[in-house]
């Protein structure tokens, strides 16, 4: 069959194909799961249609009954995976139980100040000594140190053993459903979790009164991770700079968590960060030198070449030793995509056929869709696939160098790399909007250094030093000097520029617009692309009216957090929770939802110093910097030296755009008080003359005493409930006092301190208050034009991958 045939004959597969990704994308969107029973009625049905359908006269309505076929196929197909996977979860009973799992370590342990995390494969369980069937991947973490009960005592954990992956342990361990943060445009921990097959979470229990875990034997069960292991701990003795052995160990055995993160700020800053990890781009060029040298050593064999085409062996050599790299680099889920795609080009060029470009992108995207549908909710899927589709339809032909010397031919690889960089970024800025709210300046510039240097120098010297470890330390040498000019560039005022979050169809617009500007159209045709890009530079999110104000208590975990917004001014209150000592809900959280919103904040109140209100303000002060800092930390705080706060005190007033902002407590002469930090709250009220808010922090019963002497200031709409909802507060003279419609309780999913009490939240239900909580909620949103109403991310946005914990309290009517 002629390749001017072909498309006329085998052009049926395209609405198929179509439809492979229609019909996961559609699938994706279901809020909650059917029986699987359903799904595959939907896949018999398909199958038994597409048998007919395809006899069908007439191309158009054969293609649409094809497309169509192929749609349904697809989402059954996706849903009976979804349901089966979803029927292994952990049953809600075990969850905080003690249970005695037997199993091995499955991965890369990942240490940190407070212990390890690893990867568990269950292989038996016991509850209360009777043998039960459990999820079998867990995500376990190892404390040590002190834990701080819900009782406040604290007992003296064991301290975590050296783990090696494929040792068989026995522990004690403490489980809970796959919970993560759901915010507005923030990261999916569930659906990441979902993908990585993980469905219990949870920690090893090791205190005193625990059975000591045992590690039972040492087996070769995990070869690839045990080598990983080794190779990772002989770079950092290999290194000396923890931060250059990092990026090494990131590259070379894709622990990422390696990389400080300092040094990921200054890679995202460069729009470099995709290159620090094994990204597609490192094993999609790990193929083509492979495929090189596999062919250049097979033409040396003319007995060879007789059985196989040198060009075929090498192809073929390129992508399985490009899977052996993935799969050292620990198979992670974008390596696996690429692993995939790459196997379905191989394929159709060893057909010896010449595929239209359409069609190899349109199948490998369908192919990796079919194997991993959740890859479309993942902005590394859309930026690889628009990036490489955007290449294709605009790259020269193959045959472009021919004819010319080798000296012309390098320049016009370089210039060919040049405005392949040019192209990419021209057409994935707006997509990078959309995603992230944020791109780097500098990116292009950055890319067209770091790409080569990276791929062809970093990485090979990275790979050799596993034989020869000494060439770590060249290879720290070439890392060190790349993390010199990437520090410059990102120190630069313009390096990155950062803008609202736009609507899906702005960023469609945009994308459609850039690849316009890139395409070898003529320069009139080029430019109608310009008013494309227009809607994704300049939109702007929407803001309260003047006079109005708009409330989001964001999901931190155990902590508090909240963004008040008038029509023209930001405040933060709090900051969440520390999770760790290179992350916090500043970061993870925060950072991204100011970004998404455009928002510039006029002032930062931490109420006190409690780490779960203050962890994540350095990131916070630091993305905004002419932000006001108002608090009731003592002078030798470490923030102050960040920041020089204003001390918050009981009669400080303010307006922004018809809306008042109150301090009610502490006052002045608290702070010559010695007492808990709780004690030394800052508690904020808003409000407009129609409704308020009150924002309580962690102040405590004899403070809600003082406060409630005078109801008519405490009066609210929506309380942020007092200390998370602990029975040291929420008096039920305070509850009388403030007489809130609504109440939001800021606290982890199955904290350790038992928040929010049963007995709290039933002085709520007894006042007809009706209360949400983060965990069961989300990130939760209030406007004062509708004072009765919030609006919850977990219920605005539900997913079927998304965990349903219980709620705190509801209304008695």
């Amino acid at each position: 069959m002629s390749a001017r045939a072909f498309p006329t004959r085998g052009a049926a597969i395209a609405p198929f194909l179509a439809g492979v990704v229609l019909g996961a994308a559609l699938q994706l969107q279901q809020p909650r799961l059917w029986d699987w029973g359903w799904y595959a009625g939907g896949v018999a049905a398909a199958l038994l249609a597409l048998g007919v359908l395809a006899r069908l006269r007439g191309r158009a309505m054969r293609w649409l009954a094809i497309a169509l076929a192929a749609t349904t196929l697809s989402a059954a197909a996706t849903g009976w995976r979804a349901a089966s996977f979803a029927a292994g979860g952990l049953d809600p009973a075990v969850e905080g139980r003690d249970v005695v799992a037997t199993g091995l370590v499955a991965s890369l342990p990942q240490r940190d100040e407070t212990g390890v995390r690893f990867r568990f494969q269950v292989e038996s369980v016991t509850l209360d000594g009777a043998a039960m069937r459990l999820p079998r991947h867990w995500i376990l973490g190892w404390y040590g140190g002190a834990e701080v009960g819900a009782d406040g005592r604290a007992e003296l954990q064991r301290a975590p053993a050296e783990l090696t992956p494929g040792d068989r342990w026995r522990f004690t361990a403490r489980l809970k459903a796959p919970h993560g943060h759901v915010n507005p445009r923030g990261f999916d921990y569930e659906l990441w979790l979902w993908e990585q097959g993980v469905q219990a979470t949870g920690y090893v229990r090791a205190g005193p009164k625990d059975a000591p875990p045992q590690r039972l034997a040492a087996t070769w069960r995990k070869p690839v991770e045990q080598a990983r292991l080794r190779v990772r701990d002989a770079i950092f003795r290999q290194v000396e700079d923890a931060r250059l052995a990092g990026v090494l160990a990131a590259l070379v055995v894709g622990d990422q968590s390696a990389i400080e993160r300092a040094d990921w700020e200054i890679f995202r800053a460069t729009g470099v960060a995709h290159l620090m990890s094994i990204s597609g781009l490192h094993v999609t060029m790990f193929a083509w030198t492979a495929a090189a040298l596999v062919g250049a050593l097979w033409r040396r064999s003319g007995r060879l070449c007789l059985l196989w085409p040198a060009q075929h062996a090498g192809l073929a050599g390129g992508v399985l030793l490009a899977a052996s790299y993935a799969l050292f680099s620990g198979w992670g889920v974008p390596a696996q995509r690429t692993v995939c795609m790459l196997t379905v080009v191989a394929l159709l060029r060893l057909g010896a056929r010449d595929w239209p470009w359409t069609w190899v992108w349109l199948l490998a995207c369908a192919a990796v869709v079919a194997v991993d549908p959740w890859a479309l909710t993942q902005a590394g899927f859309w930026l690889s696939f628009v990036a490489v589709g955007v290449l294709f339809a605009t790259g020269r032909r193959a045959d472009a160098h021919a004819g010319v010397g080798a000296a012309q031919r390098a320049w016009r690889a370089f210039v060919a790399m040049v405005r392949e960089q040019w192209v990419v970024t021209v057409a994935l800025t707006p997509l990078s909007l959309l995603l992230f709210g944020q791109v780097s300046l500098v990116g292009l510039l950055a890319n067209l250094l770091a790409i080569p240097w990276v791929t062809l120098v970093v990485t090979p010297i990275g790979l050799a030093g596993v034989f020869v470890p000494p060439l770590w330390r060249a290879g720290a040498v070439a890392v060190d000097g790349l993390a010199a000019v990437l520090d410059l560039l990102a120190s630069l005022p313009f390096a990155t520029w950062s803008s609202p979050a736009p609507p899906l169809w702005a960023g469609a617009a945009g994308v459609a617009g850039g690849i316009l500007l890139a395409a070898r159209l003529p320069w009139p045709a080029r430019l109608l692309g310009l008013p494309l890009l227009l809607p994704v530079l300049l939109w702007q999110a929407p803001r309260p009216a003047p006079g109005a104000f708009d409330v989001l208590a964001a999901d931190v975990g155990q902590g508090n957090a909240v963004v008040v917004r008038t029509a023209f001014h930001t405040l933060v209150y709090d900051a969440g929770p520390a999770y760790g000592r290179d992350t916090d809900a500043g970061q993870r959280v925060l950072v991204p939802l100011l970004r998404a919103g455009g928002e510039t904040v006029d002032t930062l109140v931490l109420s006190h110093r409690d780490a779960d209100h203050t962890g994540g303000a350095v990131a916070v002060l630091r993305m905004q910097a002419q932000a006001r800092l108002l608090s009731s930390l003592e002078e030798t705080h470490a923030l102050q030296a960040l920041r020089r706060s204003q001390r918050c005190q009981a009669g400080q007033r303010w307006t922004w755009d018809g809306v008042e902002f109150a301090i009610l407590h502490p006052a002045a002469t608290d702070y010559a008080i010695a007492g808990r930090p709780n004690t030394l709250s800052c508690v904020l009220r808003v409000g407009n003359g129609s409704a308020r808010v009150l924002l309580a922090g962690d102040v405590e019963k004899a403070q809600e005493a003082l406060l409630a002497l005078d109801p008519q200031a405490l009066r609210a709409d929506l309380l942020l409930v007092p200390h998370h909802g602990s029975k040291t507060s929420s008096t039920p003279a305070f509850l009388d006092a403030v007489r809130p419609a609504l109440a939001v309780v800021q606290a982890g999913y199955r904290n350790r301190f038992g928040h929010p009490a049963a007995e709290v939240m039933e002085r709520y239900r007894v006042r007809n208050i009706a209360v949400e909580s983060s965990p069961h909620c989300g990130a939760a949103a209030w406007h004062s034009d509708r004072p009765r109403q919030l609006r919850c991310e977990r219920a605005s946005a539900p997913r079927y991958w998304h965990h349903h914990a219980s709620p705190p309290v509801a209304r008695t009517n």
